[in-house]
């Protein structure tokens, strides 16, 4: 499911003067207010062999084209609309175009709704014609209620084909962020496991998880746990997200 955002100067999405000000706010206290309520104690040490490979930079052009693909966070899930997902307003931040490929379910050991597929699956068909400047792989969560007898095979085979299919593109994975605090041990799992497979490629990894991008000081902010929510961001907890990816990759950007 793949569908595409373009940056428009006067366009607004989801930024009102009081929704700025709230994710100002959040950044603010997540700089001084950590969390440390997680059942499965995650340290730096604990995610991978982060120096196992020097970890590529991020160089974007002025209006990058990125192709994020990934599971319902991607697809913008409890958002009042799709569009209003972290993926579609990542384009504003970034004054580009994002191309978003997210499937409600999916994972890389358990396949997408409707018999979608797998990450693996997904990826396979994706269009070698599409020539982004970035790729970003987001989460997936829905992997945590399996045991993780070939987990790390199936990444590698999912990340090996996106690499044929696009060689040359950097890619940046995006860990699970906590849809329910305390971080689930399973998840805390994969963050270990995503992060450790990133490194030995020399691929950037972000940790919605260490960074603590989710804290109980924000989380009724940010996760919509209602019925039709179901744990997912809220519409200004997308927007918050966003924000978190544009920081993250500012912040791989080569020393000018």
């Amino acid at each position: 499911m793949t569908r595409t955002s373009r940056s428009r100067a006067r366009r607004s999405v989801l930024v009102t003067a009081g929704l700025a000000a709230a994710i100002a706010v959040v950044c603010a206290l997540a700089l001084w207010r950590p969390w440390t309520g997680h059942d499965a104690a995650v340290s730096r040490a604990e995610a991978g062999p982060a120096d196992a490979v020097a970890v590529a930079s991020v160089d974007l052009p002025d209006h990058p084209r990125v192709l994020v693909f990934g599971d319902s966070w991607t697809w913008g899930a409890a958002a009042s609309s799709p569009a209003e997902g972290y993926a579609y307003v990542l384009a504003e931040l970034l004054d580009g175009e994002t191309t978003v490929d997210g499937v409600r379910g999916s994972g890389y050991l358990v396949p997408g709704g409707e018999g979608i597929g797998t990450f693996g699956e997904r990826i396979a068909r994706l269009d070698p014609r599409l020539g982004p400047d970035l790729i970003i792989v987001q989460g997936s969560i829905n992997d945590r209620h399996l045991p993780d007898t070939g987990y790390a095979d199936a990444v590698t085979a999912a990340w090996d084909a996106l690499a044929g299919i696009y060689p040359g593109t950097p890619v940046v994975v995006l860990g699970p962020a906590p849809q329910v605090l305390p971080v689930e041990s399973a998840t805390a799992r994969i963050d270990r496991d995503l992060a450790g497979l990133a490194a030995a490629r020399g691929w950037p990894y972000v940790s919605p998880v260490l960074e603590e991008w989710i804290t109980p000081e924000d989380y009724e902010w940010v996760i919509d746990t209602g019925d039709i929510g179901r744990d997912h961001p809220t519409s200004a907890g997308h927007a918050y997200l966003a924000q978190r990816v544009a920081d993250a990759l500012a912040a791989l950007r080569p020393a000018r």
